[in-house]
């Protein structure tokens, strides 16, 4: 088979293009095409036009091309995607690996010009501005020139990166969010190209260095995120082997009832598909229920996948895309989407639907006003339930008592409410005085202290930033106000939408209430949330207070928001400013008043909720073409402090070796073309005993750098003020910093120190209390391999490639958990760690393990995809518990990679090989 036997010429406007035609397999017998996903369609058509019979032979092709509804054995093919999306803090240390490998390189003797992306590259900053200013008109320009402040030094190495390598585009800071960016501009849904002397058109497809990369999907766009590793791999012409996919499809009917958001549509989404299990499998929508959603919905919907667990969650093609295109000023793009994604059959017109492994249903009326929390997005928690649901928290049986309006008749000696007086046992509700700009406030159990319309999932969506603003002017109507002790903020996702808000006459009723924009960026969604007030802060760590936090983004994992609030709830920029007012978190906003105005009177959430007819007039006559003109018209060019950023052109990277953000990393230190044997692992200790859900939050350096820890150690070491610390996101392109916060959030529960959270771990055979990285670094000068157990769904969360880099850099070989999340098991193979898994019904809890056996694995030497190896641990009084796992390398490249030490070595080895 040659796939010059399916081309086929188109010609537009006189322009003649050619398209790898996959209808034509169905017409020479080979394959039903129309029977298949409209997303294993497009992995049809990539191996097709990729087919060279050497890393896409034609059993791969047929393979995908007749796609079945299961596998009893993985099949894996390799995955061509056209481009890659980063944001800095994932895109620093990939690029910070690039130019280690052209050091590499060099050093071996080759060309370090070899090492370059082969496909398109955009990197968006965004995820580094965070709100140290808010509630007034100069806090962007505050919080931006913070910014640079902190990172200078990594938007100079960016810069450094734009003009060194070729294929190769940053996005400047204050400009949004890779997602939105992504989805309003970068996303093509039809790429046209020169290939082979012709004009080729074929779909767009992507992999990203963020797990919401899938926000794309809702276009019709295939891309989800994977490590830094991988995507390093597929800029440096590599493809992504993946297993192929069972597709769940979700068929949608029904219309959402008014009133009801597109968040409250994804947190009900999110709930039922986790409860599926659609982890490392496709979601793809449909059904006339679908035809009615537009695309900012849908893209509400495709953002959260990784929340769902799935690969991506997928929408075909339709005319709501075109829409979309025209709107955001792309009509000759959108005229070439309609034809050519007629041509290659990846339009969904709703006559007939594709089969796929299995088919929920979901009634679009059924949709009621929810949010999730307090610490996992698939916790859904239906509106007029959660005053319930927080007393629930505090082991609280029933309602919360009235609003205490002169507080100071139940002070205690500490200044705080002794509330076992007025609340219930055993876990009293407590409330405290604070003294913020003069003024008496009282806080406690409940009390919301972060409100944030943050980007990424929401503020792609005008209907619910519009819904937002109409709700904002509503509240002001009425005289109402923010207690001083919520910390409010509006970040954007795009300059688009403080265009349109400003042309709807909003943004002043969202500044009325505090919500001043904060920021272009991810802002609170990945904690960079900044400080609370001082006060604040020191009442709820001296009283153990449960505070909240209300944010419209789509995470809100422990600690991530902020590692004083406990509580962390998600919900739709409208509840957001809702919640706001009402200052709490246990109030049932469906019953209960969100205030009261000047003259006395109560006021209801339903007073003020915008009606569906409000909000569709002002998103039809203000989110306007010519702002997405506009704006992306000079989305390169950077304001002028990046304008300003002087930065030299050169091949390779001229290290400093004191700072403490841009270091050479370890990976290549006397690295050999040739490849060292993996061995067996022999007398090796487990560093942590994990429970269930560890996410990569839990792994990964993230958030604020403690200044006991040995991350904060290190830096102090290098006379690195405390205030200059910045964050670990921040600092991801330094190796040393980052190792030492791996395992290092302060929630994490490690079962060796037992009742005790923060990165402690049992030092054996002492049994001695240690830092985790300490830990790790003692057994390094001993010898001492490593290993982590844990339970199911380890690795949840964002594609964090630290979370696996650190794991090697601290000495880990391999991980044994009950189950993975797809990412971080891939990341970890694209590190050289092995991960392994218990065979089903057993753990370390039922095997009687308690992590303080020596370990020995062994079959590694022998490795093949899925084997069964061998482990015995060993109890200090010589007993032994013998038992199988499972390698969860997946595939024959994997074992390559896990022999070569992981991605870059392998990727490495085969340049030089073919120099």
């Amino acid at each position: 088979m040659q796939k010059q036997e399916f081309l086929k010429k188109v010609s537009v406007k006189g322009q003649d293009y050619h398209i790898l035609d996959i209808n034509l397999l169905e017409k020479k017998g080979i394959a039903d095409i129309n029977r298949l996903p409209f997303s294993i369609r497009i992995l049809v058509e990539n191996l097709l036009r990729k087919l060279d019979n050497y890393i896409v032979r034609e059993q791969d092709l047929i393979n995908i091309a007749k796609w079945q509804k299961s596998y009893d054995t993985p099949i894996e093919i390799p995955h061509h995607p056209a481009r890659v999306l980063m944001q800095d803090f994932t895109g620093v240390p990939a690029v910070v690996d690039l130019a280690a490998m052209r050091d590499a390189v060099k050093t071996l003797g080759g060309d370090p010009k070899k090492i370059n992306p082969l496909i398109p590259v955009e990197l968006v900053i965004d995820h580094s501005v965070q709100v140290d200013y808010f509630g007034t008109s100069d806090s962007l320009d505050k919080n931006v020139a913070k910014e640079y402040e902190r990172n200078s030094e990594r938007y100079k190495f960016l810069k450094w990166a734009q003009k060194s390598f070729d294929n190769f585009k940053v996005v400047p800071p204050n400009s949004g969010i890779c997602h939105q960016v992504n989805l309003e501009y970068l996303g093509r849904v039809i790429i046209t190209s020169e290939m082979d002397g012709r004009m080729m058109a074929f779909p767009d497809s992507l992999v990203g260095t963020d797990s919401h990369t899938t926000m794309i999907n809702g276009i019709g766009v295939m891309g989800w995120g994977v490590g830094g590793i991988e995507a390093e791999a597929v800029m440096l012409g590599q493809p992504y082997f993946m297993s192929i996919p069972e597709v769940i499809g979700v068929k949608m009917t029904g219309s959402l009832k008014p009133g009801i958001t597109a968040t409250d549509l994804v947190l009900t989404v999110t709930q039922i598909l986790r409860e599926q299990n659609v982890v490392e499998k496709f979601v793809e929508f449909f059904g006339p229920g679908m035809k009615n959603l537009p695309i900012p919905y849908r893209a509400t919907i495709a953002n959260m996948s990784p929340e769902y667990g799935a690969t991506m969650g997928f929408f075909p093609v339709d005319e709501k895309t075109i829409e979309y295109l025209n709107m955001t000023n792309r009509s000759e793009q959108a005229e070439i989407v309609d034809i050519f994604a007629r041509e290659l059959n990846l339009y969904y017109t709703g006559e007939h639907d594709p089969e796929y492994t299995q088919v929920l249903e979901l009634d679009l009326d059924s949709i009621v006003p929810s949010l999730a929390g307090p610490a996992r997005p698939q916790d859904r928690i239906v509106l007029h339930q959660l005053e319930n649901h927080f007393a629930e928290i505090l082991e609280c049986s029933h309602e919360r008592d009235a609003d205490i309006e002169h507080i100071s008749q139940f002070l205690d000696e500490s200044g705080c409410v002794s509330s076992r007086a007025i609340c219930c046992e055993p876990r009293g509700r407590r409330h405290c005085i604070a003294h913020i700009n003069g003024k008496e406030v009282s806080i406690g159990d409940g009390s919301i202290v972060i409100a944030a319309i943050t980007s990424c999932t929401n503020t792609s969506n005008p209907y619910v930033l519009i819904g937002a603003g109409l709700l904002a002017k509503k509240a002001v109507e009425k005289g109402l106000k923010i207690p001083l002790h919520v910390k409010t903020s509006l970040a954007p996702g795009s300059r688009v939408v403080q265009k349109y808000l400003e042309d709807a006459g909003l943004m002043p009723y969202f500044e009325a209430l505090g919500f001043h924009i904060a920021g272009f960026g991810c802002t609170t969604c990945i904690g960079n949330s900044g400080p609370l007030h001082p006060q604040i802060e020191q009442l709820i760590k001296d009283h153990d207070l449960t505070v909240a936090s209300i944010l419209s983004g789509n995470r809100n994992f422990e600690a991530r928001i902020h590692q004083s609030i406990k509580g962390n709830f998600l919900g739709s920029p409208i509840l957001v400013v809702g919640f706001a007012i009402a200052g709490r978190i246990d109030v049932n906003l469906v019953k209960r008043p969100l205030g009261t105005d000047p003259n006395g009177e109560p006021v209801y959430l339903e007073d003020i909720w915008p009606k569906n007819k409000e909000i569709e007039a002002l998103v039809n006559k203000h989110v306007k073409k010519e702002f997405y003109k506009n704006v992306y018209a000079e989305i390169f060019d950077g304001d002028k402090l990046w304008q300003n950023l002087e930065v030299a052109e050169t091949t390779t990277y001229d290290w400093d070796e004191t700072s403490t953000y841009i270091r050479n990393p370890p990976y290549f230190d006397n690295f050999s073309l040739d490849i060292k044997k993996q061995s067996n692992i022999s007398s090796a200790r487990a560093l942590l005993l994990m429970g269930d859900s560890v996410t990569t939050d839990h792994i990964s350096p993230a958030g604020a750098i403690p200044e006991d820890y040995p991350a904060g150690n290190y830096l102090t070491g290098k006379d690195v003020k405390t205030k200059d610390f910045n964050s670990y996101g921040s600092r991801r392109g330094n190796h040393e910093v980052m190792m030492r916060g791996t395992f290092g959030n302060i929630r994490i529960k490690n079962q060796l120190v037992k009742n005790k959270e923060g990165s402690f771990t049992l030092k054996f055979p002492e049994n001695k209390e240690m830092y985790i990285y300490n830990a790790a670094a003692e057994y390094r000068n001993h010898g001492v391999p490593l290993i982590v157990l844990g339970g199911r769904e380890y690795g949840t969360g964002s594609s964090r490639d630290w979370a696996a880099k650190g794991t090697t850099l601290l000495g880990i070989k391999a991980v044994i958990v009950e189950s993975y999340e797809r990412i971080h098991r891939s990341n970890l193979v694209g590190m050289g760690v092995l991960p392994l898994q218990f065979k089903e019904g057993e753990s370390w809890e039922t095997l009687g393990l308690d992590g303080y056996e020596n370990y020995t694995i062994t079959g590694i030497e022998n490795m093949k995809p899925r084997n069964e190896l061998e482990v015995k641990a060993e109890k200090k009084d010589g007993t032994q518990i013998s038992f199988k796992v499972v390698s969860r390398l997946n595939s024959d490249i994997e074992v390559e990679y896990f022999e070569n030490g992981g991605i870059l070595p392998y990727v490495l080895r085969k340049i030089m090989k073919n120099d």
